[in-house]
């Protein structure tokens, strides 16, 4: 892991390793096997951030499941713009279905809420979050995150699927921007 790296004009240093991630992917993909045993549910990635962990994740689930891909906005730069917009629509119907929405990082909230809405208007059975990546200091929701990896301060990652403006998603492992940066 690189003691530190620059993204267009800011400066990363290093947070949590791959070794660590891998670990923390073992950790929910046990959870998430006991959870859903005899049942099927339906994977709805968030991308383009959660798309790494979504792979990694997906890999050591052993029940019977589908996948899926939405993509939302709601960044510019490091901090978010407070709007949610929708990219690319989900392909899937999620009538009937126990759906788990992976996302890199739940932040303010406000991203997942919207969508954990929507699944629920069009028709899901359960919808359950599952995160990499969980700030509680700046999470605003008034709903449960059911499967959290880490708990992380309110401070601006890069890394395994997270980027600074399009730069840093291939980094295997997760930096943190830098103080006074």
């Amino acid at each position: 892991m690189a003691e530190t790296t620059k993204l267009h004009d800011l400066e990363f240093m290093p947070f949590l390793s791959a070794i660590e991630l891998s670990r923390v992917v073992d950790e929910l993909s046990e959870k998430i096997n006991i959870k859903y045993e005899g049942k099927t549910p339906l994977f709805v990635v968030v991308l383009n951030g959660a798309f790494m962990f979504a792979s990694d994740l997906f890999k050591k689930v052993s029940v019977d499941c589908e996948i899926s891909f939405l993509r939302v906005s709601s960044y510019r730069g490091t901090a978010s713009t407070g709007e949610v917009k929708e990219l690319m629509p989900i392909g899937t119907d999620v009538s009937g279905r126990d759906i788990i929405l992976l996302e890199d990082i739940v932040d303010t909230g406000k991203t997942m809420g919207e969508v954990k809405q929507k699944m629920k208007e069009a028709g899901a059975n359960s919808v359950n979050i599952c995160t990499l990546l969980f700030k509680p200091d700046a999470f605003q929701g008034d709903y449960l995150v059911d499967f959290v990896g880490v708990e992380i301060p309110d401070r601006f990652v890069v890394g395994y699927g997270l980027d600074y403006d399009g730069l840093g998603r291939n980094l295997p492992s997760l930096y943190q921007i830098k103080p006074n940066t």
